[in-house]
C-alpha cells in the first residue's frame, strides 16, 4: 500500500469538501440556466463534443484503475485516478462553457426512444448531483491512507462515477442529432 500524502484532519476535510461540493453545485445550478447573449464566431457545440470526449476517457480510466487496483498496482491506480479527477474538473469548465453559449437544445425523438432518453437523462443529472463529494471523500481517504474506509466509499464512487461517465455520453450521442 502507499503512505499518506497529507495529514489527516477529517474535520477541515468535511468543511472543505462539502464547501467545494456546494459551490460546484450552485455554479452549475445558476450558469446553466444563464446564456450569453455574444456571437464566439464558432460551434459552441463543440463544448458538447469534449464533454463527449472527457467522459468517455475518464470512463476508460476507471475501469483501467480498477484493473490496476485489483492487480495490486498501487501507484498506476493512483496516477489514473488523478487523470480521471483532472478530466472531470476539465468537463466540468467545458459544461458550464456549453451552457453558458448554447441555447437550450430538446430531445426530437418520439415513443420509447424518448422514455430511454429521459430516464437516462434525469438518472445521469441526479448522479452527477450527487457525485462530487463521494468523489472527494474517497480520493480524500485515499490521500490520507486510510485504505479500509477508501475501499468501503469507492465500492460506491465507483459504480455511480463510472454511470454518470458512461450516460454523459450517450445522452450527447441521443441530443447531438438536435443541435441547431
Amino acid at each position: 500500500m502507499l503512505s499518506a500524502i497529507i495529514k489527516k484532519n477529517d474535520k477541515q476535510a468535511k468543511i472543505l469538501i462539502g464547501v467545494v461540493s456546494f459551490v460546484v453545485f450552485v455554479a452549475v445550478v445558476i450558469l446553466s440556466r444563464v446564456k450569453l447573449d455574444l456571437e464566439p464566431g464558432f460551434d459552441v457545440h463543440i463544448f458538447a463534443r469534449i464533454n463527449a470526449v472527457l467522459n468517455s476517457a475518464v470512463a476508460v480510466l476507471l475501469v483501467a484503475a480498477l484493473v490496476a487496483v485489483k492487480q495490486k498496482k498501487f501507484e498506476l491506480h493512483k496516477r489514473l485516478m488523478f487523470v480521471a479527477i483532472v478530466l472531470s474538473a476539465l468537463f466540468l469548465i467545458s459544461y458550464i462553457a456549453h451552457h453558458l453559449l448554447a441555447d437550450s437544445t430538446s430531445h426530437g425523438g418520439e415513443g420509447l426512444v424518448h422514455t430511454i432518453y429521459l430516464i437516462i437523462l434525469i438518472t445521469h443529472i441526479f448522479l452527477a448531483a450527487i457525485i462530487l463529494p463521494f468523489i472527494l471523500f474517497t480520493a480524500y481517504r485515499a490521500l490520507i491512507a486510510e485504505w479500509p474506509a477508501h475501499k468501503k466509499i469507492a465500492r460506491i464512487t465507483w459504480p455511480i462515477w463510472f454511470y454518470v461517465a458512461v450516460t454523459g455520453v450517450i445522452v450527447y450521442l441521443m441530443i447531438s442529432p438536435y443541435y441547431s
